[in-house]
């Protein structure tokens, strides 16, 4: 049984063809990269995954659950971190932790161990009592990423989990994705960082227009692409029609 099935998955936002027939797979243990430029459907499809959008045709299993049919139970079993983490900035970090950990219905004693684990672990402790309308952008996405987390969830989506996170808690949180892939638990990870994307992923998926261009293992690419000694940068940019920066740059700079 795949971890997460997507099959022709089509999303429409008034005349916008956000998504159209996209199709992938995730397989147990494996950390599945997702690139593409501004637009290209990955939020769109993320959110299509967790439950939070529906399809306008498709069909997505989460380890075999129709998300549509029974969308709670994908959400308990989802770890979600959005590309932009709306928090109730009302609560302090505790409290929103500890809201989070009462919806998964996590044991008081697990709920306190982890949450005081992951605050340390974060750079958090000491700053959890404080609202969280005073955080950083860095420290609110370190709580949307602790609250995917606690859980211990089966199946992570993370759309650009590592925007704004100083470089040790980067570096934390892509080996912990890595633990996690060797402990049987599978990624899907959004990304704009190319550099990042060959460190973590074990598959790429780049997706152009709504559509799935290209998927395989980088070396795999590379090949498809006749680029074999190309980075990915370049691989990236000749398969979304994106090569043309030099005319660019020249246009620009006169």
């Amino acid at each position: 049984m795949k971890a997460l099935q997507v099959d022709g998955v089509t999303k429409s936002f008034g005349n916008v063809r956000a998504l159209n027939g996209v199709s992938l797979s995730v397989e147990e243990g494996e950390v599945l990269g997702l690139l593409g430029p501004n637009g290209s459907g990955k939020s769109t499809l993320m959110k299509i995954i967790v439950g939070i959008l529906k399809p306008d045709k498709g069909d997505v299993q989460v380890f075999g659950t129709h998300v549509d049919m029974d969308t709670i139970s994908v959400k308990r079993t989802v770890g979600y971190v959005p590309e932009s983490p709306r928090l109730y900035e009302f609560l302090s970090g505790t409290e929103y932790l500890d809201f989070i950990a009462d919806i998964h219905s996590l044991e008081v004693n697990a709920k306190r161990e982890r949450i005081l684990e992951f605050l340390k672990a974060l750079d958090l402790e000491g700053r959890e009592n404080e609202l969280i309308n005073g955080y950083s952008q860095g420290m609110k996405q370190k709580l949307a990423i602790i609250a995917a987390l606690l859980h211990r969830p089966q199946l992570l989506v993370l759309d650009e989990p590592l925007n704004s996170l100083d470089p040790r808690t980067a570096r934390i949180v892509k080996e912990l994705i890595h633990k996690l892939r060797d402990d049987g638990v599978p990624t899907i990870f959004s990304t704009h960082v190319l550099d990042i994307a060959e460190v973590i992923c074990d598959r790429i998926v780049i997706m152009s227009n709504g559509i799935v261009r290209e998927e395989g293992t980088i070396s795999e690419l590379k090949m498809k692409a006749g680029a074999p000694g190309s980075s990915l940068e370049e691989l990236f940019l000749k398969l979304t029609g994106g090569s043309d920066t030099r005319d660019v740059v020249e246009a620009l700079s006169h």
